[in-house]
């Protein structure tokens, strides 16, 4: 793993805590043993992180496509690294 995808996943797993008002810790997101939902990773704050993820990195997350991405930070940081790529 390199270490841009290293920094990536850390950031977003801050995010994703944040975005969940630390209902799923940055630590449990990180380990990937559970899927954010399995965690408690809310529907609202699945759209929080979406929003964060947007005006951080200044992507666009299509609402309306697949969204499995956003079950696990290493699927997440892919997604996110792949929208970063094609701007």
């Amino acid at each position: 793993m390199s270490e841009t995808t290293t920094e990536l996943r850390h950031e977003l797993a801050g995010m994703i805590a944040s975005a969940s008002d630390g209902e799923v810790r940055a630590e449990d997101a990180l380990t990937g043993r559970h899927s954010l939902s399995a965690l408690g990773f809310s529907s609202l704050a699945r759209i929080r992180l979406i929003d964060a993820i947007e005006d951080t990195f200044g992507v666009d997350v299509d609402l309306g496509g697949d969204l499995s991405s956003f079950e696990s930070v290493d699927t997440l940081a892919a997604h996110v690294a792949t929208l970063l790529a094609a701007r």
